[in-house]
Formats: C-alpha cells, structure tokens, sequence
C-alpha cells in the first residue's frame, strides 16, 4: 500500500479542514447555481437579498455584518444589485455620510420567489447526512463561524 505524499509528516491535504470546507463550500456552490442558474443571484448576492427582506432598511455596513462580507465585497455586491435594480440605495436621513439599503418590488419578487429554491439548495447540499448528522454539521459550523 503506498503512502499519500506528506503523510510522513503528519500532513495530507485531503484530511485538511480548510481543504474539506472549501470542497463542501464547492458543492454547495455548484448545487446553488444548477438551482438559481445564470442571470440570477451569486450565493452572496442571495445572502444580501435575504437579509434586506428579512430586516428591510439596513445601513450597507450593518448588511455586511450580518452577511460576514468584508466593506470591499459587500460594496460589489451592493454596486451589482443595485445596476440590476434589485435593491435601492438613498442617504441616511439622519446621517447623510451613511447609505440605506432596501430592496426594491424587483427583489422583493425575486426573495419571495426563490425562498423555497433556497431551501432545496441547502437540502441538497446536505443530502449525504442524516437528519441528525445534519443538525450536528450546522452546529458545529456555526461554532466555528
């Protein structure tokens, strides 16, 4: 039988958390876009549109907080939505140097439309798993995260 390479010393990629996380975020990805298909939100700009639906009006840096984007990513993210009319942003009344982000009846649309697509997409992601390693996966996840 013959040796992965590195497992001398301990190290082989395929048993590397970041290498099996970016494997799982691969599928997850991949199952996401065979559902949405093209023309459609990226897995980021869904995370942005779910939250604007959920919370409504929301300051561009609270919505990148609440969907774990960096100030540079949920700028693009915002740019692209807002150019597909799908979210509209106006100054903060109270604060003219911040901007408000809502979603438009496009994205309204569009969020209530896909919610129950979004939900096979987790589904089908987590397929291989019992119900009940299922529920321990996200946990330990979320614990992570």
């Amino acid at each position: 039988m013959s040796k992965s390479p590195g497992s001398e010393n301990g190290y082989v990629l395929e048993e590397q958390v970041g290498h099996l996380l970016r494997r799982a975020h691969q599928r997850a990805t991949s199952i996401f876009l065979g559902e949405f298909g093209n023309g459609h939100p990226t897995p980021t700009q869904w995370a942005a549109l779910v939250k604007l639906g959920d919370h409504g009006a929301l300051s561009q840096n609270r919505l990148g907080r609440m969907t774990a984007m960096d100030p540079a990513t949920v700028q693009g993210v915002i740019r692209r939505l807002v150019e597909r009319r799908l979210i509209a942003r106006r100054a903060d009344r109270a604060d003219r140097r911040r901007s408000v982000l809502t979603l438009t009846p496009a994205g309204r649309d569009l969020v209530a439309a896909h919610r129950a697509a979004a939900a096979r997409i987790s589904d089908a992601t987590l397929e291989p798993l019992s119900a009940r390693q299922r529920a321990q996966f996200l946990d330990l996840l979320k614990r992570l995260g």
